[in-house]
C-alpha cells in the first residue's frame, strides 16, 4: 500500500503522520504500518505514528497515535499539534474541539513560537488521580510517595493525562535509573498490567525539565502528556503554583504550560513540518520502502534548530 504522509514534531517528538480521514484498515494494520514507519531503522523513523482521522460526528476531526511497537497511546498532545495543524489546513479553520482515544482536547492557533515556528496552544484534561483505570494494583492514589512495589525508587505522582504517568521530581536526572525503573514499567509486571509512563523531572527556579520512559517507545527527546502530567504534579504538590505560566524544557525543546486546580493544563508549543512524500508500506509484515520525498520544509526546520541553539545558549551562559 503506499500512503502520503508528513514527517513532523513538536518539542522534538518526531512523527510521521498520515491524512487517513478516507482510509479504511483495521488496527491491526495500522499497527503493522506504525511499526513499518516508526522504526528508527527503516527509511522514516519516529516515535510513533500520528492518524488524522474523523467520525463524522462529534468532532470536526480526530487524532489517533499508535507507538513505535504498535500499541495504541490515549492521546499524545505533542502530536496533537501537528495533528491539529493538518486539521486546521484541512478545514480553514483555526480552533477545534478535537476527538481523542478516551477523551477530548481543544486546540487553537497560536502565535509563531519563533520565525518560522508554527504555535499551537492545546488544553488536556482533566488529569485524573484515580489510579483504578490503570490499574496499579493495591494503589487507589499516590502523591509523592514511593510506589510499595519499588521501595528504593523515587517518590512518585500517578497522574492520568488520560494515560498514566508515574512522576518523580528528583535533584538530578540520571538516565540510567530512568532506564531501568522504565523497563520494569515496560515489562508489565502483575501490578502493573498495561504498563506506563514514568518521568524524572527537575526542578529548576520556576520552570521544569522532564525527561521521560515512554510506553510502547523507551527513552524519548519529548513528551507532551508526560510534560503536562509534570506540570499537574508540581502545581499539585506545591512546587509551583496553580495559574502560573512555566517553561517545562525537554531533550527535545520546550513547551509553555500551565494547570489549573481543577486538572486542566494547556500547553503551547510547535507543529513543525519537516517534509512531506509518499512510502509504500507493508503492513503485515510491518515493512516500509520505497519512500519519495517530495518538498521539504527547510525553513521550519531551520527556525526550530535557531530555537533550539537559543535555548542552549542560554542554559550554558
Amino acid at each position: 500500500m503506499r500512503f502520503a504522509l508528513t514527517k513532523c514534531h513538536g518539542s522534538g517528538n518526531d512523527f510521521p503522520m498520515i491524512d487517513a480521514r478516507s482510509i479504511d484498515l483495521p488496527d491491526a494494520a495500522w499497527a503493522g504500518i506504525a511499526r513499518a514507519l516508526a522504526d528508527r531503522g527503516g527509511p522514516v523513523g519516529g516515535d510513533g505514528l500520528l492518524l488524522l482521522t474523523t467520525s463524522g460526528n462529534l468532532y470536526p476531526f480526530e487524532m489517533r497515535m499508535f507507538n513505535s511497537d504498535g500499541s495504541e497511546a490515549e492521546t499524545c498532545l505533542n502530536g496533537l499539534r501537528c495533528v491539529a495543524r493538518a486539521g486546521f489546513a484541512a478545514l480553514g479553520i483555526d480552533a477545534a474541539l478535537v476527538g481523542l482515544k478516551t477523551s477530548s482536547a481543544t486546540v487553537a492557533r497560536a502565535a509563531d513560537l519563533a520565525p518560522g515556528v508554527y504555535g499551537v496552544r492545546e488544553t488536556a484534561g482533566p488529569a485524573s488521580l484515580d489510579t483504578a483505570q490503570w490499574p496499579i494494583a493495591g494503589v487507589e492514589r499516590l502523591i509523592d510517595a514511593p510506589l510499595p512495589m519499588l521501595p528504593d525508587g523515587p517518590a512518585f505522582t500517578a497522574v492520568a493525562m488520560p494515560n498514566p504517568h508515574l512522576v518523580a521530581f528528583v535533584a538530578h536526572v540520571d538516565e540510567a535509573e530512568l532506564g531501568r525503573i522504565g523497563g520494569i514499567f515496560e515489562g508489565a509486571p502483575d501490578w502493573l498490567p498495561n504498563r506506563a509512563n514514568v518521568s524524572f523531572v527537575e526542578q529548576r527556579g520556576a520552570d521544569l525539565f522532564v525527561r521521560t520512559f515512554e510506553r510502547g517507545v523507551g527513552l524519548t527527546d519529548s513528551c507532551g502528556s508526560a510534560m503536562a502530567a509534570a506540570t499537574y504534579a508540581a502545581c499539585l504538590t506545591g512546587r509551583v503554583p496553580f495559574d502560573v505560566p512555566l517553561t517545562v524544557f525537554n531533550a527535545g525543546g520546550m513547551v509553555r504550560a500551565h494547570a489549573d486546580a481543577a486538572g486542566m493544563v494547556t500547553l503551547i508549543g510547535n507543529a513543525t513540518f519537516e517534509w512531506a512524500g509518499t512510502i509504500e508500506v507493508d503492513p503485515a509484515r510491518a515493512l516500509a520502502g520505497d519512500l519519495v520525498i517530495e518538498t521539504w520544509f527547510r525553513d521550519e526546520i531551520a527556525g526550530w534548530a535557531a530555537l533550539v541553539d537559543g535555548l542552549a545558549t542560554g542554559r550554558r551562559a
